[in-house]
């Protein structure tokens, strides 16, 4: 088995805590709120981007993710544009069943007045719809629409536009879609109290408040601001370095996590970085920002659509099972002393050495959507120092947390991945023959060492 670093320790990461901007807080990486919260039994949950490349503005990929984290390539070059480019773009699911791209029609040296649209029944496959000119005296720019639909249902796109006087001078619109079929649109709205020069304007709603995220094209930081219309006026409250993401950060796309979390992507184009970053109390403190794994670096500027879709992992709950692993067709979980490793298991093995690799799966102690796995001395299995380990349950919150982990998609047809309920992209994996909870890096290597096959109880 190939030799890789170790695991941090708890130690380590509150060392590097200890190093944060006062505003990062490190959720999901240690002990705290962010739970991964499970989908419905026998559902999925589906995160889709399509980001233009880096490396090529004339078209696009699709990707998809099960955690928000992992991305996996559904198809590249999906959709290019019959003419112009595609940049910017920002993907919908809309009320028929379709999915709908609208997007940035030019390169920013580029003179602008129309954005594209596009629409695909599967994500894969698209459809060149039309390019429409966004009806503004002396428009010189019309850049990065993105979607939202507000509570009444109704579907708007944000576009920054600049005019003709001061072309790098940019101002979010709204644009209301006055037809289900996403042709027609009411006269634009300026969003007031944003001020000019601000670009990439993404905006959520919680309640009756609409939050939004806005690069500041001369400062370079995306700022926040809330209204209670979403036209306005905006009160921004958050400028500069205020979350620790850095400058030079642009197209922030924001989206509710499984558990009810928030997480904003952003293209950090200054350093060549896709960043994400999490918040837990409704967008005033954020983690400390990390690269997107894979995709960073090629996918360029994007937005999130969130689905629940069937075909889940299925696993039977109070029952015995043996775990075999994916790419360690021998190996299957067994507890030694108390730590849970990955030996070779065969018929000849001992009969006390197939008792330790059989284990009772049962509806999660945190989280009953959720997976707890009990040995035959009673004990649960529970990361401790990030090493996976069985212990007897001592009845606290933490240890129930401990103990409970969502299941999410392997990298091969009946495999499992078991994603920590308390680290939220951190997940089982083997190394060194030894089982712990370690943060996706987003390789086919980690989705191999961290998918295990459910198979018959080897006792």
């Amino acid at each position: 088995m190939t030799t890789r670093p170790p695991t941090p320790s708890r130690r380590t990461l509150l060392r590097a805590m200890a190093a944060l901007p006062a505003s990062a807080v490190l959720l999901g990486e240690l002990p705290g709120p962010a739970l991964a919260a499970a989908p419905p039994s026998g559902s999925a949950t589906r995160y889709t981007i399509v980001p233009f490349l880096n490396s090529n503005d004339g078209t696009v990929n699709v990707y998809q993710s099960d955690d928000a984290t992992d991305f996996r390539l559904l198809k590249s070059s999906a959709y290019t544009p019959p003419s112009n480019r595609i940049r910017d773009a920002s993907v919908l699911k809309h009320t028929d069943g379709s999915y709908y791209l609208t997007y940035t029609t030019h390169t920013w040296q580029d003179v602008s007045t129309t954005i594209g649209f596009a629409r695909s029944s599967d994500r894969a496959n698209w459809t060149f719809l039309y390019d429409y000119t966004v009806p503004i005296a002396n428009l010189s720019r019309a850049w990065a629409p993105e979607w939202f639909v507000d509570g009444d249902g109704s579907v708007n796109v944000i576009v920054s536009c600049s005019l003709t006087s001061d072309e790098w001078i940019f101002t979010p619109y709204r644009l209301r879609a006055t037809n289900s079929a996403l042709t027609a649109w009411s006269s634009p709205v300026a969003l007031s109290g944003l001020g000019a020069n601000h670009i990439d304007t993404y905006v959520v709603r919680t309640g009756s408040t609409y939050h939004a995220f806005t690069k500041n094209e001369t400062t370079k930081y995306i700022e926040y601001a809330t209204a209670s219309s979403l036209t306005g006026p905006y009160s921004i409250s958050r400028t500069g370095n205020w979350a620790g993401w850095g400058s030079y950060r642009e197209g922030p796309s924001v989206i509710q996590l499984d558990n009810g979390g928030w997480r904003i992507f952003f293209d950090g184009y200054g350093d060549g970085t896709y960043y994400y970053s999490d918040s837990y109390d409704t967008f005033a403190t954020w983690s400390a920002p990390a690269a997107l794994p894979v995709i960073s670096g090629t996918a360029r500027h994007f937005t999130v659509v969130k689905e629940t879709v069937s075909g889940g992992p299925s696993l039977a709950k109070n029952v015995t099972r043996s775990f075999r692993s994916a790419n360690y067709t021998t190996r299957y979980w067994q507890n030694q002393s108390s730590l849970l490793n990955l030996p070779v298991v065969t018929a000849s093995s001992t009969a006390a050495e197939k008792t330790a690799s059989t284990f009772t799966v049962v509806a999660g102690l945190a989280d009953s959507s959720g997976f707890s796995f009990r040995d035959s001395s009673g004990h649960y299995l529970r990361h401790w120092d990030f090493r996976a380990r069985f212990d007897a349950n001592d009845g606290t919150s933490t240890f129930a947390k401990d103990a409970t982990f969502i299941a999410r998609a392997g990298s091969s047809s009946g495999s499992i991945r078991w994603e920590s309920y308390n680290y939220p992209g951190y997940y089982l994996r083997h190394y060194n023959y030894q089982l712990s909870v370690a943060r996706t890096d987003g390789t086919e290597l980690f989705r191999q060492d961290s998918s295990f096959v459910p198979v018959t109880a080897w006792a």
